[in-house]
């Protein structure tokens, strides 16, 4: 699978159904396996404040789907 093909997808948090953001670049480890996704942080139509982007590590992706990606994170921001 592309990383064109992952950022179409949406990527949802199983813990409390939320849209965590979109994937916008991944982190190699040194064996070439990915490590995690980073993902740009949605941000309100009216937010002021300048959120800062995240990471998904690859462990926490439960399933990817042809139109999400599941991810069972409690901490994700």
């Amino acid at each position: 699978m592309r990383l064109s093909e992952l950022q179409t997808k949406k990527i949802i948090n199983i813990s409390d159904g939320k849209h965590i953001g979109t994937i916008i670049d991944i982190n190699i480890k040194e064996d070439g396996k990915i490590d995690s996704l980073i993902i740009e942080s949605t941000k309100g139509l009216f937010s002021l404040s300048k959120e800062t982007d995240s990471l998904i590590y690859w462990n926490d992706i439960t399933k990817i789907g042809e139109d999400v990606i599941l991810i069972n994170n409690n901490s994700s921001n």
